[in-house]
């Protein structure tokens, strides 16, 4: 009948019009997926160029077009565990597995975010599913050993642990011989600009502070960090002048280069190091020596914050452990860790400007007196007010939202406005991340950043920077380039397994 036909007709048209919409999105999603292909590949380049911020831009990019791809997420994973954004990457790298359980490197990735936030435990689990994967892979199986060697001897200690003597009371540095062919600076008595001048040209020259010495200095800056509060409150001298440093990292050469352009610390001179002065350079044990030797000649004119780096985790990690103990001995070591526990974690500037190395709080209300009550003697927690002192960052969006680092928080302007307008405070300044020019000024001029550290890892390309204060508080900013150091590279007493960091 013609009702039947008509009906026919419209099933056949709808049949047609289904048929051509289902083509049109399996063209369409072919589409995404050559273009989502694409964007991967030019964040690969961006990648190789070591432009990681672009790489994770176009890695998105592509996972906004198509995300059913564990390649991408492994990608943007890598890219933020160079970019020390360890939340983000093992985010990313969780995603991958989620979405393919036999991709390799999703293991590898979130081995390495679980690595760099001290979680040694789920790293090994990872590293056992690689080694599933690729038994006969000989770089497997020595980063599951290697990782698994941590995990014991971390178990060993724990289980051992008992009240025992510090480490530094073991030290007798008096008794200790200096051979006849040391031609080195000696510290005979007190720390005098001499000897730090005399210090400055050995190290430089690739020399060792001989190890009597060295001790001398380590033991003596515990004694003076000690004494410090959490929170030291300092005033610009009437030199007017006082100049606030970034992340060093084991540049020494580029500390050098610091003290060429803005001279030597001194009494007219006085300088704050807001922390991060080891790892990931490999000339992190001139630095501290050097850093400790100048608190030791002038007390109250020479200043060192406490930054992330200076714990005993970051340390096994980056580093700083191997090179003492390639320089020195292990014993130094469990020195450097206890007086590490002394350093302060925050600075007020004339009572107007706060200086730690992270940033501010997950918590609203929190004071100065807040501050200042912090037990510091201790390893770095995993949260609370220390933990955000030394972890947290800046956010450009209102609010807060979990770290990208996976420990600390961001903070935006208004918590910033929030905290100085309940300290009567102008700003603060901290560190702890790499900005191209060295410096950044954000939260409408109240959250400075300064980071010292100029080409970071040798493969930044980016500027260092440091803070001239005058008495009216208005900040001044020097950017200089990296200069050439001796040809050892970055993470040079690392161990391979956190090569997969550098």
């Amino acid at each position: 009948t013609e009702n039947t036909r008509n009906m026919a007709d419209r099933q056949a048209k709808a049949t047609s019009n289904q048929t051509q919409k289902e083509t049109d999105m399996e063209a369409n999603a072919k589409d995404k997926a050559v273009r989502a292909e694409e964007l991967k590949n030019k964040a690969n380049e961006f990648f190789k160029a070591k432009k990681f911020e672009l790489a994770i831009k176009y890695y998105s990019q592509a996972i906004d077009l198509d995300p059913t791809v564990a390649v991408y997420y492994g990608n943007r994973s890598f890219a933020h565990l160079k970019t020390e954004s360890y939340g983000y990457a093992l985010a990313d790298a969780s995603r991958a597995l989620e979405l393919d359980k036999s991709y390799v490197k999703g293991y590898y990735r979130r081995a390495s975010a679980n690595m760099a936030l001290g979680k040694f435990k789920l790293a090994l689990k990872d590293f056992e599913a690689v080694k599933r994967a690729k038994p006969k892979d000989s770089d497997a199986i020595t980063k599951y050993n290697e990782c698994n060697k941590i995990v014991r001897q971390r178990a060993f200690a724990k289980a051992i642990a008992v009240e025992t003597r510090s480490a530094v009371e073991s030290v007798h540095y008096e008794t200790l011989t200096v051979e006849d062919s040391y031609q080195g600076p000696r510290l005979e008595e007190e720390v005098t600009t001499e000897f730090m001048r005399e210090l400055l040209q050995w190290l430089k020259r690739e020399k060792r502070l001989h190890r009597k010495y060295a001790y001398k200095i380590i033991v003596n800056a515990k004694k003076q960090l000690e004494a410090l509060p959490t929170l030291v409150d300092v005033r610009i001298p009437e030199c007017n002048r006082f100049t606030v440093c970034g992340d060093i990292h084991g540049q020494f050469y580029d500390l050098l280069n610091i003290f060429e352009l803005n001279g030597l610390p001194s009494e007219d001179n006085p300088y704050l190091f807001n922390g991060d002065f080891v790892d990931r350079g490999s000339f992190s044990v001139e630095v501290i020596l050097t850093l400790f030797g100048f608190k030791l000649l002038l007390p109250n004119h020479f200043f060192m914050s406490r930054g992330n780096h200076e714990s005993d985790t970051m340390n096994q990690m980056y580093g700083f452990e191997g090179e003492v103990k390639s320089k020195y001995a292990t014993q130094m070591v469990e020195v450097f860790s206890e007086v590490f526990n002394w350093l302060p974690l925050a600075h007020c500037i004339d009572n107007k400007i706060l200086v730690m190395h992270g940033g501010l709080f997950k918590e609203d209300g929190v004071t100065l007196d807040d501050i200042r009550k912090v037990d510091r003697n201790r390893q770095p927690p995993e949260e609370g007010l220390m933990c955000d002192l030394l972890w947290s960052d800046p956010q450009m969006l209102p609010g807060r939202s979990p770290s990208k680092r996976g420990v600390g928080i961001h903070f935006g302007p208004n918590i910033t406005e929030d905290f100085c307008r309940r300290n009567r405070l102008e700003m603060v300044i901290r560190s702890h991340e790499v900005k191209s020019d060295g410096y950044e000024v954000a939260h409408n001029g109240k959250c400075i950043t300064v980071f010292s550290a100029p080409n970071y890892c040798d493969q930044m390309g980016n500027k260092g920077a440091f803070i001239t204060l005058t008495k009216n508080l208005k900040p001044k900013y020097t950017t200089y380039a990296a200069v050439p150091h001796p040809n050892v590279k970055p993470m040079q007493y690392a161990s391979s397994l956190f090569g997969l960091l550098s």
